[in-house]
């Protein structure tokens, strides 16, 4: 038998150039809450990923680092997660395997056994320092590690805020200290002396409190003496519009700009009595944070932050007082008696509550004045109504009727007749070349110069980093060259930042072919479906699937309908019966 020695040299030398010049992709994230460096956390991780591949001649050819996220997020709701993960299924995407330099970061819960079965199907490697190399998808131990670190991960971000909640807690309660936020109006934020952590008062960081504002404690007071004087909500409110007091909205625009700082609404004067901490008292703790699963058929999708009040009993309230007061104890309280006396006749501080679905509930809005339309119900029928001039003291500043209302049953039958005519498949292509026509000119592959140049940046960096280590294989000065790389790499990485940040700021629509608005349609036919016999909560979950935002005009009785699925846009009007 004659070897052909020259054939098993090349094929030797080429997987050995396989081997060195292995491709990997990086992931990584940060959290912006406790104020983490992004750089040099992306840079530590990076450190940490190359260490683990360098020994194979592992290079890293791709980065998905997803800044100022939770960890518990699922991989599909963080945008580089999700890039690579759609990178995974294209055979051209540029690299054998991932990455991760630090598995907490990445993996929450039950995250990695949800993640890991999709690079087992791709065939892409998973590699993570904590089990010295690639994960075995089919060795116990492997897996073992990898939910304990995701149980780890979970317990952290757990302690962490019973830590912080349970430490605030004490510093409104025993120290009555300021503790962010707004100041209420009738306030203003004023220095308070360094931070008691050095460290923070190394850094400059100091404490604040609150101060009676010379323009606006004046209006609380009398605000509260006009109530005990026995006015109502809306005659202190007519009164404060007509003299041009200005409103809370109006005296801080710039943390108001959703609001039009017209005049004095009820629930401003209802919620400045009610407001505790004019007696002078820290008070914390009145809201809270709920993490609410998106869907409860699917617990994978994760959840979403909902903010709630918390009960009085809840309230955390300072020993002693934390600031000067702006009313006395027993005028507050005296104004709470009040209050309570004219809930007609409830026994208990707890307002009762009837649950009833609102198929349109937050998608209509006024044609008035611009403002989202109430649900309410009355004999039995479910209505939109604004009462704009009944909430807002407008001194006869605004032509709106006292009441605009429209009943869901003259707006339901029609929208869905539009809904299943216009997403019908004899009409879809029509429907398709609308909506791509309705496009903004915006063009298509619209980068931002911003994201332009840091991927020029970061491309002659990566090229600079093969030269860099081009030379240390040939046997340059180490420390020269390790220097070189590391100057690179924090050129790079504030590059990321950029691109990064200029991204998440981008909201310029992509401007979406025909065939891509087909793919984005392509599923509404299961909205069809649901449409026919769909019960109202349904009908509900299907309009705000398709972002609809109806606009209702009392004069002439019609609804102009806006469908923005995604990023495109669609019309209709229909006429509807409603009164003024």
């Amino acid at each position: 038998m004659t070897i052909d020695i020259t054939r098993i040299e090349d094929t030797a030398a080429a997987l050995l150039t396989r081997r060195e010049y292995e491709r990997f992709a990086f992931y990584g994230r940060v959290s912006t809450e406790d104020q983490q460096d992004p750089v040099a956390s992306r840079n530590w991780q990076v450190t940490r990923a190359t260490g683990l591949i360098e020994p194979i001649g592992g290079i890293i050819v791709a980065e998905f680092f997803d800044i100022g996220l939770s960890r518990s997020l699922p991989w599909k709701r963080r945008p580089n997660a999700a890039r690579l993960l759609d990178a995974l299924a294209d055979p051209n995407r540029g690299f054998d395997a991932v990455v991760i330099g630090e598995p907490q970061r990445a993996f929450y819960g039950n995250q990695y056994s949800l993640t890991m079965p999709v690079f087992s199907h791709y065939g892409v490697g998973l590699w993570v320092p904590e089990v010295g190399g690639a994960i075995d998808p089919e060795s116990e131990a492997h897996d073992l590690i990898m939910s304990v670190f995701g149980g780890m991960s979970k317990g952290e971000r757990t302690r962490v805020k019973i830590r912080v909640r349970t430490a605030m807690t004490s510093q409104a309660k025993i120290e009555g200290r300021f503790l962010g936020g707004r100041p209420p109006y009738g306030y203003r934020l004023a220095d308070a002396g360094p931070h008691p952590n050095p460290g923070k008062a190394a850094d400059g960081r100091r404490l604040h409190k609150l101060e009676p504002d010379p323009t606006t404690a004046p209006v609380v007071r009398r605000i509260f003496a006009m109530y005990l004087a026995n006015n109502g909500y809306f005659a202190i409110a007519e009164a404060l519009t007509r003299d041009s007091v200005p409103s809370p909205s109006a005296a801080d625009p710039a943390r108001n700009p959703h609001r039009t700082g017209e005049g004095w609404a009820n629930s401003a004067v209802k919620n400045i009595l009610s407001n505790p901490r004019y007696t002078g008292r820290q008070v914390w703790n009145k809201q809270r944070k709920d993490e609410v699963l998106l869907d409860v058929n699917d617990v994978a999708l994760g959840y979403e932050t909902r903010m709630r009040w918390n009960d009085k009993g809840s309230w955390v309230w300072s020993d002693t007082i934390a600031h000067p007061p702006l009313v006395t104890v027993n005028d507050f309280e005296l104004v709470q008696t009040i209050m309570a006396a004219s809930g007609r006749g409830r026994t208990g501080t707890q307002q009762r509550k009837v649950r009833r679905h609102y198929v349109l509930r937050g998608l209509m809005l006024c044609g008035l004045c611009g403002r989202k339309m109430q649900s309410h119900q009355a004999h039995e029928t479910a209505y939109y109504r604004c009462r704009y001039p009944n909430e807002y003291a407008l001194a006869n500043h605004v032509q709106h009727p006292r009441n605009v209302y429209v009943a869901e049953q003259d707006i339901v039958p029609a929208l869905d007749n539009w809904l299943l005519k216009a997403f019908a498949p004899h009409r879809l292509t029509e429907t398709i070349r609308r909506l791509h026509a309705a496009q903004p000119n915006a063009g298509p592959g619209t980068i931002a110069p911003e994201i332009i140049a840091a991927n020029k940046i970061i491309a002659a960096c990566d090229t600079k980093l093969l030269q860099y280590r081009a030379v240390a294989d040939a046997g340059g000065d180490p420390a020269t060259v390790a220097a070189w790389m590391t100057e690179v790499n924090a050129k790079r990485a504030a590059a990321i930042a950029q691109r990064d940040t200029a991204s998440a700021q981008d909201q310029a629509p992509r401007h979406l072919s025909e065939d891509d608005i087909r793919r984005l349609v392509g599923g509404l036919d299961v909205m069809r479906n649901t449409l026919r016999d769909a019960h109202s909560e349904d009908k509900g979950n299907v309009y705000r699937e398709l972002r609809l935002a109806l606009t209702y005009n009392p004069g002439e009785n019609k609804i102009s309908v806006e469908a923005k699925p995604d990023a495109d846009y669609c019309g209709v009007t229909v006429r509807v019966r409603g009164g003024t």
